[in-house]
């Protein structure tokens, strides 16, 4: 009997071991037809990218590949300086085994889990200050965003969720540089994360938001009134001047 359980044990994980694989294997090759047929055109057939075109996608991991095809921004309809966010053209079970297959390729920055991305314990005050010293200067102090050099922008992350951000710091797309575990820990970036979407349902206590884009917006609303005090002013005085001359 003894001799019987431990046979029946061991065959057991070896059938489970199996069919985890071949579930993989499965993924993968899944993965692998949605390449061809959405990606391949830009970053070859290889994913060894195409000079000038697209970047290779070797070692990126699967984490920017869920980032970029679950914001919509790939696959792009044509070649910009920043992909805009668009609506999503893949499936969640399309997306998973097309990081699947890209991890498959060479490793890489693993989906974060939903332990990496729960606020449980999370403190936005220390968010607030790691945001200020490490993402306002490009995407503005609440998220709203901003532009960039040569055509690129700083999204604004008011429709970001927090798994797309995580991945984001993970990953470093488009012009944003890479905020691997060490630079910021996964700690750290959930505190980042609690403050963003704290910050949204924040009211304004100034009154009108103006997109909450800082001194451009306020001075240019600034600058229309005070405009259209003076053209009032100048029909007042020319109106009060003719019917003097009447």
């Amino acid at each position: 009997m003894l001799a019987g359980l431990s046979y029946a044990a061991v065959t057991d994980g070896s059938a489970s071991a199996a069919a985890h694989s071949v579930t993989g294997q499965a993924q993968i090759s899944e993965g692998r037809a949605i390449f061809l047929q959405e990606c391949s055109s830009c970053h070859g057939l290889f994913a060894q990218g195409t000079p000038g075109v697209a970047p290779g996608l070797i070692g990126v991991g699967a984490a920017a590949v869920d980032f970029q095809v679950s914001t919509g921004r790939m696959p792009a309809k044509e070649p910009v300086a920043e992909q805009p966010r668009k609506p999503v053209s893949l499936t969640p079970q399309q997306i998973h085994s097309l990081a699947a297959y890209i991890s498959s390729l060479g490793g890489g920055p693993a989906i974060p889990t939903s332990a990496d991305i729960s606020q449980a314990g999370a403190n936005p005050g220390l968010g607030q200050q790691l945001f200020v010293a490490d993402c306002a200067q490009c995407h503005n102090f609440v998220g709203a965003g901003g532009a960039l050099t040569f055509g690129k922008y700083a999204p604004p992350l008011t429709k970001s969720t927090p798994r797309q951000i995580f991945e984001a710091m993970l990953t470093g797309p488009e012009a944003m540089p890479v905020f691997n575990n060490t630079t910021i820990t996964p700690q750290q970036k959930r505190d980042i994360i609690a403050y963003v979407t704290q910050t949204r349902a924040e009211p304004n206590p100034g009154g009108f938001s103006l997109g909450r884009v800082g001194p451009v917006s306020e001075g240019l609303v600034a600058f229309i009134g005070l405009l259209l005090f003076m053209v009032l002013a100048a029909l007042w005085i020319t109106a009060k001047h003719g019917k003097a001359h009447d």
